[in-house]
């Protein structure tokens, strides 16, 4: 197998296996962590707490299913093609696009099945919002691609290859 294939292997895998992890851990938690609500870990640093989240980030456009289903879809739909028609060459780039598509498919499914994504992750110590493993991987994702675009990410290189010039053609 080609080592460009390999990689688009490992990448499919992951996403599925990211996915499956985060659903795994939101059905734990609807099981579990449901009937009592809040387990502490570490008292006052950081617990599992049972959140249905209705919103996005911070609770942001809470009740608003239908755009934050349909927006993060559309996303996933253009990460697909990105990653599909091979426009982010550097690994770390296009890894971050797999982690967001992972993180954002793990939440959409929340939000089709359950009308709200389940958050169990809370850390009290800095009071930062309930979290989910999708909220993860979107996170690193996020991180690994704005390195690729403001480190790795070369414009003049993609100009030379015909790649963002009419027809494909050459600079004049």
């Amino acid at each position: 197998m080609r080592r460009e294939k390999r990689l688009e292997v490992m990448q499919i895998a992951s996403v599925v296996l990211l996915i499956v992890l985060d659903q795994l851990t939101k059905l734990w938690a609807v099981k579990s962590l449901l009937p009592i609500k809040r387990f502490p870990i570490i008292d006052g640093v950081f617990s599992l707490n049972f959140v249905e989240n209705t919103g996005a980030a911070f609770s942001m456009l809470e009740g608003k299913t239908i755009f934050l289903t349909v927006i993060p879809l559309l996303a996933c739909v253009a990460i697909v093609y990105v990653l599909a028609t091979k426009k982010v060459k550097p690994k770390v780039g296009s890894w971050g696009l797999c982690l967001i598509l992972a993180g954002a498919l793990g939440n959409i499914i929340d939000r089709i099945f359950r009308g709200a994504v389940v958050d169990m992750l809370d850390f009290e110590l800095i009071n930062f919002p309930v979290f989910n493993v999708a909220d993860i991987a979107v996170t690193i994702g996020a991180v690994l691609f704005f390195i690729y675009i403001l480190f790795l990410y070369d414009d003049k290189a993609e100009k030379k290859d015909g790649k963002n010039l009419p027809d494909g053609g050459e600079e004049r």
